[in-house]
């Protein structure tokens, strides 16, 4: 019983512990007659009620998290970093790029064309030129704080639609470049965001834009717009016109291809259609606006030589590897190349003493050696880097080594290889007569000559022997297909157009049997691929570069080694019997085409040739002549391959005019470039393998000797009456008998593989 000492101050009775007592109704309004009712508890609205409320509660505190944290932190960051001046980012730019031999010693400085340039005021930049990369780059300049929240926007969504096109204002860019850091982090960006957001709270826009030209990277090793004038225009930036100023401000994009000229146009449209928009342009400007073409790009301006075409090679494979060209001078780089000395000075020896007395000036030539083992250049000949112009001027050369030609027979390895991945072997047999014709083929296809020729049952050992076209293009048209062709050739390191390259596999057509049509290799990717080859099956991707170190000594890139089974994926017993039957083809094609192989060193290769299609206004003669020559061949330790030809299809003919084969100049120049570069080093063998053979191939075999042994009891006994009617030299017949057995016509014949093993011996 409760007394009043258990009541409340308010009168009412305590609740006794442990005891549930329901809440008391609450009273509802008065109804229109005055009476009251009571309210029914609800306890799941209620419950509703305080869950929404503990959630705007959460959703509240959130809010301002979301937006005070990062305001606090940006204001920290703020605070805490320093916008670097220009003579500051000038002062690591435009540093010389040190290149090494592959044992270390120096091969050549790349001194930047900008290196001493000159730091300009505003008022040393002409207007033209500010307008020009403010509408080209940053339309929203004069009135962003440093960043613009739309074109960030754009550019988050382009990164999640796979679309291009960045965020960057002027402000960012020139953070970005003075930095050198452009790691695609949250943290770089939000710095790059503080600083960029100072720059514009502490200095005018004239002195940043001025600022920005003063270090930005347009290509040609220039740095800063004055140096970017004295390189494409000869001249200084305050005489740019806004033609010659659109052309700078749209390579700004893309400095790195400032040489192709197809890229410099688009750009410099780009450039002026966006002045015209942002109203620096009026319409009849833009209309009369004439492309202003660049002054020459001349190598020989740099300070020590250094081979150009190796250079090319080198900024192309670490732009692709996070070093583009506006990083490339910043740096203090030291390229640890590929190049071996001695490879690279006997390729250009062979070349010289090859082209010595040729008297046909149209003639070009290229030499390019790999290294089996790990896929390095050890040698890059792509011509003479400065040649004449139209009017006598030096300009640069091209590189000779990285343009694609007709790869003529030194294609028909790659038929081979995708013959042999199908399971056959080098005892089939092929009609290697000339002409042949073939259904759908328009016209007949051709053997090169007599000695190319072959039999109605030719294998295809000797068909390779011989390069006969006929017996290659069967093989392609009917059992491998154009497709087969091109996949066995780029598994080998044919780099096409789709894969970074500059090669062409053409498969439209049966040309690719041949070499010709529209296939066209460059000299790089053939030697590359004949080294898959050499190396028995296993691929190395080629490169020039094995690392890169920075000022500090740190390794700022290392190239991948990485090996694969080329032929055969996670098989590499089967893509090394493929390559060993390959090796197995070509090892008598030396001896054949009268080549020799380095003393103490087994070898390989093929040889090819490109037929001139002459012209309307050319004599009949100008048909037997040919336009491209290859000589392509390997050791366990080299591949080398040589081409000789002509700026397209030419008519290239000797001293004495006789048409231009692969004996008179590439077949001399590899043989010479591999003596020369394997003097003194080891001998060296290849593996032997198993050949592949298959039943139908086995059986058609055992027809053939059959009939071969037939045929030479026929002749046997044919010799033997004539012998006894005449009564002559009873030595006769065993006489006969050798013969037959030389010139391949009896059972001594066989295919070269008694043994069970692929043959190397010629």
């Amino acid at each position: 019983m409760y007394t009043d000492r258990n009541r409340s101050r308010s009168g009412r009775r305590p609740v006794p512990r442990g005891r549930y007592q329901p809440r008391r109704p609450l009273p509802r309004p008065a109804e229109p007659d005055g009476t009251a009712t009571e309210v029914t508890p609800n306890p799941v609205a209620d419950r509703r009620r305080r869950r929404w409320k503990t959630v705007r509660r959460v959703l509240y505190v959130l809010s301002g998290l979301f937006f005070l944290v990062p305001a606090v932190a940006f204001v920290i960051t703020y605070f805490a970093v320093d916008v670097p001046s220009p003579d500051t980012v000038a002062q690591s730019q435009g540093q010389a790029v040190t290149y090494l031999y592959a044992d270390g010693t120096e091969m050549g400085k790349d001194v930047p064309a900008g290196g001493n340039r000159q730091i300009l005021s505003p008022a040393q930049i002409p207007d033209v030129v500010k307008k020009a990369v403010i509408a080209t780059e940053d339309a929203s300049f004069e009135t962003n704080s440093g960043f613009d929240l739309s074109g960030i926007a754009r550019a988050a969504y382009n990164q999640v639609t796979g679309g291009s096109g960045g965020g960057s204002t002027i402000s960012q860019q020139y953070i970005k470049n003075a930095s050198g850091d452009d790691a695609p982090t949250l943290t770089r960006k939000w710095v790059e965001l503080a600083k960029s957001f100072k720059m514009n709270q502490t200095y005018e826009k004239a002195d940043i834009i001025t600022a920005y030209l003063n270090i930005i990277y347009f290509g040609r090793g220039a740095y800063g717009v004055q140096a970017a004038a004295q390189a494409y225009f000869g001249k200084d930036a305050a005489q740019l016109n806004y033609s010659e100023a659109a052309l700078l401000a749209g390579l700004i994009q893309q400095p790195g291809r400032s040489e192709n000229a197809t890229v410099a146009r688009d750009r410099w449209g780009t450039a002026l259609d966006r002045m015209q928009r942002n109203g620096y342009l009026t319409a009849a400007d833009r209309k009369a606006a004439k492309f202003p073409t660049p002054v020459p790009l001349v190598e020989s301006r740099q300070g020590t030589k250094l081979n150009p075409f190796v250079k090319k090679q080198v900024k192309a494979e670490l732009a692709a590897a996070g070093i583009p060209e506006d990083r490339y001078y910043s740096g203090g780089f030291q390229v640890f190349t590929t190049i071996d000395s001695k490879a690279q000075e006997a390729a250009e020896k062979a070349v010289a003493e090859g082209m010595a007395g040729q008297t046909d000036d149209r003639i070009l030539d290229a030499l390019v050696a790999v290294d089996p083992k790990t896929g390095g250049v050890l040698a890059y000949y792509g011509g003479a880097p400065i040649v004449k112009g139209p009017n006598g001027e030096d300009q640069a050369g091209r590189d000779w080594a990285d343009e694609a030609h007709n790869p003529g027979s030194s294609m028909k390895p790659f038929d081979l290889t995708a013959f042999l991945k199908g399971g056959r072997g080098l005892n089939a047999v092929f009609d290697g007569r000339s002409p042949r014709t073939f259904p759908d083929v328009p016209l007949p296809v051709r053997n090169a000559g007599t000695s190319s020729s072959c039999s109605e049952q030719c294998t295809v050992a000797e068909a390779m022997q011989r390069s006969t076209n006929t017996v290659f293009y069967d093989m392609v048209l009917n059992v491998t297909k154009p497709g087969g062709v091109a996949e066995a050739a780029q598994e080998a390191g044919i780099r096409t157009k789709d894969t970074g390259g500059r090669s062409v596999l053409f498969t439209g057509d049966n040309n690719i049997s041949i070499g010709g049509g529209q296939t066209a290799v460059t000299p790089a990717d053939m030697a590359a691929a004949y080294a898959t080859f050499a190396a028995g099956g296993v691929q190395h991707g080629r490169h020039f570069v094995q690392k890169v170190t920075n000022s500090q000594g740190e390794t700022a890139y290392e190239a991948d080694t990485r090996a694969t089974d080329a032929f055969a994926d996670n098989d590499r017993g089967k893509s090394r019997q493929i390559a060993g039957n390959v090796t197995a083809a070509l090892a008598p094609v030396i001896p054949f085409s009268r080549l020799t192989c380095p003393p103490g060193h087994e070898c390989a290769g093929k040889t090819g040739t490109q037929q001139h299609t002459p012209g309307d206004d050319e004599p009949a003669s100008a048909a037997n002549t040919n336009s491209q020559t290859w000589m392509v061949g390997y050791t366990p330790s080299v591949s080398a391959a040589v081409w000789v030809g002509g700026d397209g299809d030419k008519d290239l003919r000797g001293p004495s005019g006789q048409p231009l084969t692969p004996s008179l100049v590439a077949g001399p120049v590899w043989q010479r470039f591999m003596q020369l570069y394997l003097a003194g080093k080891p001998a060296e063998r290849f593996d032997r393998v198993q050949a592949i053979t298959s039943p139908q191939d086995d059986q058609l075999q055992v027809q053939l000797q059959q009939q071969q042994q037939q045929q030479f009891q026929q002749q046997q006994q044919q010799e033997q009456r004539f012998t006894i009617g005449r009564g002559g030299d009873q030595n006769q017949q065993q006489q006969q008998q050798n013969r037959v057995r030389r010139d391949g016509r009896g059972p001594g014949r066989g295919n070269g593989n008694d043994t069970g093993q692929a043959n190397f011996g010629p």
